[in-house]
Order: structure tokens, then C-alpha cells, then sequence
């Protein structure tokens, strides 16, 4: 019965799947015509699928060329193609593959391979009399030009951004790296998508554990398709539930490549604007490229300005409630009287009066992201200044609160990567809703349970809190502060590094 039930099973998944899908599981025939009519029956309603047939010279035998037009760069297919097999006799290529001006030739024997093939852009030769298709590599789909990353702006560090061809980023990484031992795995996940994905890691840098967890992870993703590396970090990430991202996401080649040589590994999505890097600990997100090309004194003040920056866009508006409506005896008088004058016609209470501003902003904000830059640079500017100052005159808000949001926005523009900054707008909200029943007490107790949390976040099993929890003194040179490079002999413990020396003493300060 067991067998019987399986037999029926594989009946009905037959039948779901269609006769173009059961040709999948099939050799390549001999046969030219028959290949033809199965490549048309597996593409069907494929109005893109271009197939041309000729005659090999060489051999004299009939042939057809299929691409997916769109995908498939016309001149290298006309010139270093199909010139050579239409016009020239030379002496076949190894194993007699025809003779042309493509450098990277192979052969596939099964339909399932000849679709990957053919939606990834290659150009495929079938020839009468061989069940084989000889695969060209003549990918020309439309892409953009290499510019300027767009979140991530930089004074004094390179201008070239990654793009949406995975060949191409992984290109930009190895300028800065022209390593052998620079190495990349490379997956493909999603079921309609195939979706490539490239793993890269310095291979005497790396820890193994590490490298194995997060290629069991990606590995482990059963989805359709993957379009972004949004998507791809929120499956694999430790703990969807945080507001804190747990992978670095960077649209820099150099960013990258440092990270690289620090002992991390740098993901690659095709068709992807942006790289992921991992493991990721808090203090990363704060670290800017610019922070090592300028002097190290102006890189400590700005990175601890990125983190006092981080605790006002947090506790400053719940700080702001709680002492308005619980703790008014910790204001100065005269600041006092200032701040009764100025909400003596506002009707709403503390609470009220911040979510109405603070929601106002993140509206505004986020019409001038959608909206085109120079619209939304006007839209913001001049309704932040026409909004706030009509809120004044109308008595719904006080003066002080609207210094208090405007305040809290520049804080959180500081922080240089957009994951953790969205993080922050979020974590303000509960924080004025504790303040506003506790006081500064409920500030304390949200303080308190951000820092466990914290403490207890993981990414890739790496403590989220390093180097602060566990505490790790030798990391503390690029946390807070960046000091001299010359006294950062060692990759950070946070990455998990098998080879931990990155300098030597043999330059001018190495005695420091």
C-alpha cells in the first residue's frame, strides 16, 4: 500500500508539474529539429527566446544558436561567435568544441542545466548529431554605470558604489584586494529566482566556525526568489525581532575590503546594490570610512559625537516628557517659568504633544525620501520650518518641544549607516511611552532593558556587545574612539580571527 501510495504521489506531482517541467529530467538529443521543438515547448510563450540557425563550416553540420534577447550582448555574440563557426575552418578547439573568440567555454547534457543557462544570460550552440549544448558566455543585460554611494557619502574615500551585477562587485572588491588568498564560495538559492549568491572570506583570516554557520544558514533558505540583500539578512539573522541589524550593510567596495582584513566575510547577492558583512558587533555601526583617512584625534571627537547622538535621537524626547510631567523639580527656575510660559496654551499633555511632532517628522522625512531630491530637499526644509512655526502660533505645541524634535532629528542623521538610524527612530516611541507613565524612573528601566538586550543579541553566534560585554580592552582602540593606526597591531577579537596580527613592528611608530 506504502508503494502504491507513493506511486500515486508521483502521478499527481507529474501531472502538477506539466510536460515542459517532466523535459527537465531529460538528456539533450542528437537530433537538431527534436532539441528545437523541446527548447520551444520548455520556453513556451516566450516571445524574447531567439533562435538562429545556420551551418558550422568546419564541420558542415546544421546548427542553432538560442539566447534570451535582452540578456545576451549582441556584438560579442555576432563577432566572437558566430563569425568564427559561419566563416573560418580552423582546427577545432579540445574535445571538439567549435572554434570562437570567447574565452570561457563549456558543455551541459541535461534540459534542467540548458534553462539556468539560458535565464542567466549565455548564449547556447546546439549542433546535429551531438547530444550536448556548447554554452558561451555572452551575458549583456542592461546595467547602470559604477557612481557615488548614495547613503553612504564620503569626504575623503573612494566615489565608486557597488551595482546590481554580482561579477561586477565582486571585480571592485578584488582592486582593493588582489590577493590569492581572497577566496569565494559561491550558492544559489530561491526556486523560480536561482538567485546567486557569493560568500567572500580571506581564507588565512577567517575563523572556520564561522564561515561554516553562515553557509549552513544560507543554505538552509527555501523561498522563490531573494531580490535584495534586505531580504536575504532578515532569513539568516540571529533575532528577527530586533530593532538592531545584525549584518552590515554597505553600498562601499572599500568598506567591504576592510572588513575583509579584519577576519569577516562579505556576502554578495547578484542583482543587489549592496553587500552584507558579518559577524557585526554595535560598535560597528558607528564606524565611518572617513574615519581612517582623517587624523585620529577629529575621528575619536566625531565617532564620540555618533554616539552621543545615539543616546539623545534615543532618551531625548522621553527624557523631555518626564521631566515635564513627573520631575520638574530638577529644571532650573527661571528654565521653568520659560518652558510654563511657553505651554500655558497648549491643550495636550507631554505625551501627546511629542507623538504629534515626532510622527509629523518621520512623515516628512519619509515623503522627502520618496519624493525626487530636489522636491523633497524643498519639501522637507521648508515644511519642517512652516509646519513647526504654525504648530507654535496655533498653541498645539511649545516652543521647547519643537527644539526637543528638532534636536532629536539631527541626533539620529549623525549615526552613518541607515540600518541603525531607522533602529533609533523606532526605539524613541516606547521610550516616551515608559517616560510618560514613570518618569525618569521608566527612563532608567528602559535604559536598563536596552542594555541587556543588547548584551544578549548575538550575530553568528558572535556577543552583539563587543567589546564592551564581554569587555575586551584590546578592541577598545576603534570603539569609542579611533586611535593612532599604529597602535591597532591586531584584528578585532569580535570578528573571530585565526590570524589576529595585522601590523608589524616594522614601521615608524612601531614602538608605540
Amino acid at each position: 500500500m506504502a508503494f502504491l501510495h507513493n506511486w500515486i504521489r508521483g502521478k499527481k506531482s507529474y501531472a502538477a508539474q506539466g510536460p515542459a517541467n517532466h523535459k527537465l529530467n531529460t538528456p539533450i538529443s542528437t537530433v537538431l529539429s527534436q532539441n528545437i521543438a523541446d527548447l520551444h515547448e520548455l520556453f513556451s510563450q516566450t516571445p524574447d527566446l531567439v533562435v538562429r540557425h545556420f551551418v558550422i563550416k568546419q564541420t558542415g553540420r546544421q546548427a542553432a544558436i538560442a539566447y534570451l534577447d535582452g540578456l545576451t550582448d549582441k556584438n560579442s555574440l555576432n563577432n566572437d561567435v558566430l563569425r568564427p563557426l559561419q566563416f573560418e575552418a580552423d582546427a577545432g578547439m579540445p574535445g571538439n568544441l567549435p572554434r570562437v573568440n570567447i574565452g570561457n567555454i563549456r558543455t551541459i547534457c541535461h534540459w534542467s542545466d540548458v534553462e539556468m543557462a539560458l535565464l542567466r544570460g549565455v548564449s547556447l550552440l546546439f549542433e546535429e548529431g551531438r547530444s550536448e549544448a556548447v554554452v558561451f558566455h555572452t551575458q549583456g543585460w542592461p546595467q547602470r554605470a559604477i557612481e557615488d554611494p548614495q547613503l553612504e557619502a564620503s569626504l575623503k574615500g573612494a566615489h565608486q558604489g557597488f551595482v546590481e551585477t554580482g561579477s561586477q562587485n565582486i571585480a571592485l572588491i578584488r582592486r582593493y584586494i588582489p590577493n590569492r588568498e581572497l577566496k569565494i564560495k559561491e550558492l544559489t538559492i530561491g526556486r523560480r529566482g536561482n538567485t546567486r549568491v557569493s560568500i567572500l572570506y580571506m581564507a588565512d583570516i577567517v575563523h572556520p566556525d564561522v564561515l561554516k554557520e553562515i553557509d549552513d544558514r544560507i543554505r538552509q533558505v527555501d523561498i522563490d526568489a531573494i531580490i535584495n540583500t534586505g531580504e536575504l539578512a532578515e532569513l539568516i539573522e540571529d533575532n528577527p525581532y530586533s530593532p538592531f541589524p545584525q549584518f552590515i550593510a554597505t553600498e562601499r567596495p572599500d568598506s567591504a575590503a576592510a572588513q575583509l582584513l579584519q577576519g569577516r566575510f562579505v556576502v554578495v547577492v547578484d542583482r543587489s546594490p549592496s553587500v552584507l558583512i558579518g559577524p557585526a558587533n554595535f560598535a560597528s555601526f558607528f564606524q565611518s570610512v572617513d574615519d581612517y583617512s582623517t587624523r585620529w584625534i577629529v575621528a575619536s571627537f566625531t565617532r564620540l559625537m555618533r554616539f552621543m547622538g545615539f543616546a539623545l535621537a534615543v532618551f531625548l524626547p522621553a527624557l523631555y516628557i518626564a521631566v515635564i510631567s513627573f520631575n520638574y523639580e530638577v529644571i532650573p527656575l527661571q528654565l521653568l517659568l520659560s518652558i510654563g510660559e511657553s505651554r500655558a496654551r497648549v491643550p495636550f499633555p507631554p505625551l501627546v504633544e511629542a507623538l504629534l511632532m515626532e510622527i509629523t517628522l518621520e512623515m516628512m522625512r519619509e515623503a522627502g525620501v520618496r519624493l525626487p531630491a530636489p522636491i523633497g530637499q524643498t519639501v522637507g526644509i521648508v515644511g519642517g520650518i512652516v509646519i513647526g512655526q504654525a504648530a507654535v502660533s496655533a498653541g498645539i505645541v511649545s516652543n521647547i518641544m519643537v527644539i526637543v524634535v528638532a534636536s532629536t532629528a539631527i541626533a539620529s542623521f549623525i549615526i552613518p549607516n541607515y540600518d541603525m538610524a531607522s533602529g533609533v527612530r523606532l526605539l524613541r516611541f516606547p521610550m516616551m511611552i515608559i517616560a510618560s507613565m514613570f518618569g525618569i524612573v521608566g527612563i532608567v528601566i528602559g535604559m536598563m532593558t536596552l542594555i541587556g538586550h543588547l548584551i544578549s543579541l548575538e550575530s553568528l553566534g558572535t556577543p552583539y556587545g563587543n567589546p564592551i560585554a564581554p569587555m575586551r580592552f584590546a578592541d577598545m582602540k576603534d570603539t569609542f574612539v579611533r586611535l593612532p593606526l599604529w597602535t591597532m597591531k591586531a584584528r578585532p577579537k569580535s570578528s573571530r580571527a585565526v590570524n589576529s596580527q595585522r601590523m608589524g613592528d616594522n614601521h615608524p611608530k612601531g614602538d608605540g
